[in-house]
């Protein structure tokens, strides 16, 4: 009877055949284009986060943490 292991479970011998690999191999590098063109969406996509600013609920929270304890306890 043959034995069943879980699917996505590397068997020992693998993981170290993956490891030697991932040592030896050479780091990917990508375009000036293609650094540029991920920028310039990582940056849209983060300032609109950041345009969006703190929720009332975490600021009130954050001025209860920052002042002494002793105001608005629920």
């Amino acid at each position: 009877m043959t034995e069943r292991k879980p699917v996505g479970q590397p068997k020992p011998m693998d993981t170290t055949a993956q490891q030697k690999k991932t040592a030896n191999a050479k780091p990917a590098k990508l375009g000036r284009e293609v650094q540029a063109r991920l920028g310039q969406q990582l940056r849209a996509m983060y300032d609109e986060v950041l345009n969006q600013g703190v929720p009332d609920r975490f600021a009130e929270l954050i001025e209860r943490l920052e002042g002494d304890g002793n105001k608005d306890k629920h």
